[in-house]
Formats: structure tokens, sequence, C-alpha cells
């Protein structure tokens, strides 16, 4: 008989706190465009199967053929969710963890976002003012 234990406590999952379903809706929004559409079946699969902790000891093989899915496929599916931090896994055990905060993304092109670092720190080019005063168009020498 499996024991089963929680691998990461402190990412239990829990409902959503919108919508109805296990299945958190942000799973779709924030995730599933990051990944291979094996990942993306992989997670639902793993989120049906879960008990309330999120965990199942489903095997390699048995996910796989319930799938349709070659072992290879699922193993790089199972560590697409891993890299996403989006499941633990020490075998036999499974763990769907809660959904992780979501990162926020910008693009460093100019107004599209956060500055970097070293754009606020560079020097400002020999000859151009520091700010301007005037409307009037300046030429550089």
């Amino acid at each position: 008989m499996i024991q089963k234990r929680i691998l990461v406590c402190e990412r239990l999952r829990r409902p959503p706190s919108t919508g109805w379903s296990w299945m958190d809706r942000r799973f779709v929004r924030d995730h599933a465009s990051e990944l291979s559409r094996d990942a993306v079946l992989l997670y639902f699969f793993l989120a049906a199967v879960s008990d309330g902790q999120g965990l199942s000891f489903y095997s390699d093989a048995a996910t796989a053929t319930l799938l349709r899915m070659p072992l290879d496929t699922l193993v790089r599916a199972r560590d697409e969710l891993i890299a996403g931090d989006l499941i633990a896994w020490e075998a036999p055990l499974t763990q769907v963890l809660s959904l992780p905060a979501l990162r926020v993304r910008r693009r460093p092109e100019p107004g599209q976002g956060l500055f970097q670092l070293a754009d606020l720190l560079r020097p400002p080019m020999p000859g151009l003012p520091l700010s301007s005063t005037s409307d009037a168009p300046r030429r550089l020498p």
C-alpha cells in the first residue's frame, strides 16, 4: 500500500476563490499558454484524479495509457509542470500545487514597462541636456 504524504505543505491546493470548480481559472489564463499541449493535458488529468490535498499516485505507465501518450512525452510534460512550479513529483506521488503568484512580466522597451537599473544609472551622453526647459528642438554639436 502506498503511503500518501504531502510533498510541499505550504502549497496545498485550495478551491479557487472565484468560480465553482477545483480547476482554478488562473491556470488557463496565466499558465496554459506557456505550456505544451501535453503538459496542459497532464495538468488537467492530475487535477481531476488528485485528492483534496492535490495528491495522486497514478504510475507513469497507467497515466501514459489513460492519456494515450508515449512515456517519454509524459516525462517531458511532467518536467514542464515541475519547471513551471505547478506540480511536485516524488515517485510514486504527484502533488498538484496551489498556483504560484503571477510574476509581472514587462518588456524592457521604452514606454513598455519597468526601467532596467542599467538605464537609470547610465551617465547622459555628452552634449545632451539633462532636462529640457523649452519646447524648441535642440541640435547636437
